[in-house]
């Protein structure tokens, strides 16, 4: 399912915004970390990396995967940590998970009690008015003699703070053919509402959804990559 995902080239971008903005420091925090291939990005870089999930069994594979780091069972939206870190990652849309505007806010007030002094909170986010329902990625895989296609979409209802991410896979192998559709709730908002909920705690900073190039958003983009520096 995340086999076209370059984890390395994510982390790196994350990391030169963290120069430029962020506090230099080297303790960081991967919200939704799933198996932790960001925390082994951050940990090659020099970075103190930790990773947070709601899900155990991500978080053993995550373990074997990054011996060095600490897991920790959590909630997003309901966190703590024992001391400071300088930066905070949620990669993949994964903000989105908080699935209303209270628990948002809420994540949001967690992630500024967890950062030191100058610390940056660093996503990717949707805006809701740009969704396209009829717009779906796919990509495909081989794997262990079967062909599969995994495809995702936002669906976004035109109101409220609800849209659901639709997920297919397909797996192919000579037998047969097997098909899944899964749907996740997930929070709706406009990048001007999510600007005005970050604001009393970071300055904001929006740039395009582009991890080659360090841009500002220019309005018209309807994914962004949001810098959140705490004040």
């Amino acid at each position: 399912m995340c086999a076209d995902i370059d984890y390395q080239n994510q982390s790196d971008y994350v990391h030169r915004l963290h120069q430029l903005f962020g506090n230099k420091g080297t303790k960081h925090l991967d919200l939704a970390c799933g198996t932790g291939p960001h925390v082994r990005y951050f940990i090659d870089k020099g970075y103190q990396s930790s990773g947070l999930d709601i899900n155990q069994p991500m978080l053993d594979i995550a373990g074997v995967r990054c011996p060095e780091a600490d897991f920790i069972l959590q909630d997003m939206c309901e966190f703590t940590v024992v001391q400071p870190v300088d930066l905070i990652t949620c990669f993949l849309y994964s903000i989105h998970y908080s699935n209303g505007i209270e628990r948002l806010k809420s994540c949001i007030s967690s992630a500024h009690a967890a950062l030191s002094d100058g610390g940056v909170f660093c996503f990717n986010a949707v805006e809701k008015n740009k969704i396209s329902n009829a717009s779906v990625i796919s990509h495909t895989v081989d794997y262990d003699d079967s062909h599969f296609v995994f495809s995702s979409g936002w669906n976004y209802p035109g109101s409220g703070d609800k849209q659901l991410l639709k997920l297919s896979i397909e797996k192919s192998t000579p037998q047969e053919k097997q098909c899944w559709q899964d749907e996740h709730p997930m929070v709706a908002i406009s990048f001007s509402e999510l600007k005005s909920l970050l604001e009393p705690y970071f300055e904001v900073y929006t740039f395009e959804h582009d991890y080659e190039k360090i841009m500002p958003l220019d309005g018209r983009s309807g994914n962004a990559i949001f810098a959140c520096v705490k004040i």
